[in-house]
């Protein structure tokens, strides 16, 4: 069960508060004077087809279906991955590796539960640290075409709005003689170029850097994980393992994990 990112979600939302705001404070009216559908088509549209004709299809959809991503707050708390590690290690210094299947049944990371039961079979350390780390590399790999997506589109949205822009200019151009286009053109010509800033930073930047700060923290919590558990497989007492782990922390996060972890000598 994910929990909602706060603060993701009232960016998104203060942004939108902030754009309205200033519509209506100057006087405009966002239906009449600030909804096009040809910019809109031409922004949203275009810069989407750029998107698509530089991904896989399966790649495109899947960077589409992210768009609920940067508001999902799924990752775990890296010092709780530390606490249960070290109950691991004393589990298994205490009643020997073969212990650890049973514990591990309590557990919903499906990474940490791959790991323990590689470590319970007898896998070779190297090998175990090879699987895990092959896995953490493909992790990251989806993660960046996700992440390059929505980078992507930041790009090309003000790139389109640029090429609506001209659109509109060149339109009204050709018919300066009829007074009455020169609105509708000039409309087309600035709105596809606020379309497309919208695009870029009050969506895909700001979702980009989420997905990134979301990836290094993953990346954090599973290599923390790959090395307790080698530290286990390897015997070595709780209180270094639970040194050597808590050295992935900031220093004000490391006496919480001291005073809950329960570490032996």
């Amino acid at each position: 069960m994910y929990s909602v990112d706060i603060a993701s979600l009232a960016g998104v939302v203060v942004g939108l508060v902030m754009v309205v705001f200033g519509i209506l404070s100057s006087g405009g009216n966002i239906v009449d004077d600030f909804v096009d559908i040809p910019s809109i088509l031409i922004t949203i549209g275009g810069s989407l087809s750029s998107v698509l004709g530089s991904n896989k299809l399966p790649d495109f959809i899947n960077g589409l279906k992210s768009i609920s991503l940067p508001f999902k707050d799924k990752t775990k708390d890296p010092s709780e991955t530390i606490k249960t590690i070290i109950d691991l290690s004393n589990v298994g210094r205490k009643e020997g590796l073969l212990a650890l299947e049973e514990a591990a049944n309590d557990i919903e990371d499906d990474f940490l539960k791959k790991g323990i039961m590689l470590v319970v079979d007898g896998t070779d350390p190297e090998l175990v640290r090879g699987i895990l780390e092959t896995d953490l590399m493909c992790l990251e790999d989806r993660h960046k075409k996700v992440i390059s997506f929505w980078e992507y589109w930041g790009e090309m949205g003000p790139a389109w709005g640029m090429i609506g822009t001209l659109i509109g200019l060149v339109n009204m151009l050709k018919n300066l003689e009829d007074a009455s286009t020169i609105g509708p053109n000039m409309a087309v010509a600035l709105l596809t170029t606020l379309y497309g800033s919208l695009i870029a930073n009050w969506l895909c930047s700001p979702f980009s850097n989420k997905l990134k700060a979301n990836n290094t923290l993953e990346i954090t919590l599973r290599t923390i994980t790959i090395e307790g558990l080698l530290s286990i497989q390897a015997g070595e007492n709780p209180r270094v393992i639970e040194e050597k782990l808590k050295s992935f922390l900031a220093p004000s996060a490391r006496n919480d994990v001291s005073e809950d972890a329960g570490g032996e000598e």
